[in-house]
């Protein structure tokens, strides 16, 4: 059976997305993993981690600033010291938070809190010792104070800190992207509503690219459709054309499309945190041979891998199927990184398992039923600058999977105008969809 795509909204006539039961099952799957570490707490500052362990978000303003942090005991609840008035939100609105019995005070599940702002404040002002010392009480409070401390990302004066009240700290990350490696039922539908309104924001690229469109423009257009259709945040789009896409450079510029350019994109955007990781490749107003004949490439190794997924499938079985490095003109994997791949879609992009011959060959992911993630081909075009782009977001389900990037990608699109002559006249016109893709006129 397809996966449902639901509307945003909650109604009484229909079950939808529970976020009360995403919330309990998040936390429940990161005890799981918590229990099955040797650690005695977890201590988070990545945003993503801090989502899936407390259900709060003060926007996206403050997801480079390491400013906010919570931690995680074992068979304990969540804490979370947050930006200023923030806590005061959260102990008002976030009532999974109050772990206290109504008579000691305000929730005590959400505090208030500062680290570092990476540095900007004075090194003297005794922040990260400040932080530390929050730590260090919450661990002797529950008997943990000797337990390693699994830490997922944060700033050195703040690791100092730690290590000076005599808590052992360590790599705490693994514990996060385990918990985090198979989703929930309702993470699932999110992550397809994220799709479905990446899968919009093509269409509305698609009749809007032609001949004199730059890079940047299609990056306003692609965002003004998401926020219009409720995203949280448009994390990146990028937008490459003509001579830029072959050695992809990743990030989007002011270059004017040209009639025969093709163009690859990649939409990057958050619904209620859930990501999107989904490329799409148009010819704009004609397609050569070369552009056709790389698409076809590229989608022929993408075809190839969408067919292994399964259940019991590894990582490594994806990656045999596509090209080495230096088949596709770079030196070594490295190099290469991240043209032939595939990584998990959840909370953040890139998170567990991750395809690529680089690492995946020797060290191998069982692929489980529940999984989330994206698979990115590339291709270059025997013309030295055209290339193609195709991603595809998959859930791997009980005998297979089901992707749910839906925008066409079977073949090469071709957007805008397109030209030929008739009887030595040029001509032009808007044609359907199955006549660019035929090359018909």
């Amino acid at each position: 059976m397809a996966i449902r795509t639901y509307g945003p909204n909650a109604v009484d006539w229909e079950e939808r997305i529970d976020l009360d039961r995403l919330r309990r099952q998040r936390l429940a799957r990161l005890h799981e993993s918590l229990n099955r570490s040797e650690l005695g707490a977890v201590l988070s500052f990545d945003f993503a981690n801090i989502r899936y362990m407390t259900a709060t978000h003060i926007g996206t303003w403050a997801m480079d600033k390491l400013i906010r942090f919570a931690l995680l005991v074992r068979d304990g609840e969540p804490v979370v010291w947050d930006f200023g008035s923030a806590a005061r939100h959260h102990q008002l609105y976030n009532p999974w938070l109050d772990y206290s019995d109504g008579k000691d005070g305000p929730p005590t599940g959400a505090r208030a809190g500062i680290s570092t702002l990476r540095g900007a404040f004075h090194p003297d002002a005794g922040i990260a010792e400040d932080v530390a010392a929050k730590i260090a009480a919450e661990l002797r409070a529950h008997g943990l104070a000797n337990e390693p401390l699994g830490v997922d990302v944060a700033e050195m004066p703040v690791l100092a800190a730690l290590r000076a009240e005599g808590i052992d700290v360590v790599d705490g990350q693994q514990v996060f992207l385990e918990a985090r490696r198979i989703k929930t039922g309702d993470e699932i539908a999110l992550l397809t509503q994220a799709c479905s309104m990446v899968d919009a924001a093509y269409e509305e690229l698609y009749g809007h690219l032609r001949p004199g469109v730059r890079e940047n423009e299609c990056v306003g257009v692609v965002s003004k459709v998401l926020y219009d259709l409720g995203s949280e945040y448009v994390e990146g789009v990028n937008a490459i054309s003509g001579e830029r896409c072959s050695p992809h450079p990743h990030v989007y510029s002011d270059r004017l499309i040209r009639p025969g350019d093709p163009a690859f994109f990649d939409i990057l955007h958050s619904h209620l945190g859930y990501r999107t990781c989904y490329y799409r490749t148009f010819a704009v107003g004609s397609a050569s041979r070369a552009q056709r004949d790389a698409y076809v490439r590229c989608r022929e190794y993408m075809d190839q891998a969408i067919a292994l997924v399964r259940p019991g499938a590894t990582t490594a079985d994806i990656v045999r199927v596509w090209p080495r490095a230096e088949e596709f003109g770079f030196a070594d994997e490295t190099a290469a990184f991240a043209l032939q791949y595939g990584h998990g879609v959840g909370l953040s992009i890139w998170e567990k398992p991750i395809f690529s011959r680089l690492v995946s060959l020797d060290h191998p992911e069982v692929l489980q039923e529940g999984m989330v993630f994206a698979l990115e081909t590339y291709w270059p075009a025997a013309d030295g600058w055209s290339a193609a782009r195709i991603e595809e977001e998959l859930v791997v389900t009980a005998d297979g999977c089901e992707v749910i990037t839906k925008f066409p990608a079977e073949e090469l699109l071709i957007a805008g105008r397109k030209y030929w002559t008739v009887g030595g006249e040029l001509n032009t016109c808007r044609e359907s969809q199955s006549h660019l893709n035929t090359g018909s006129p």
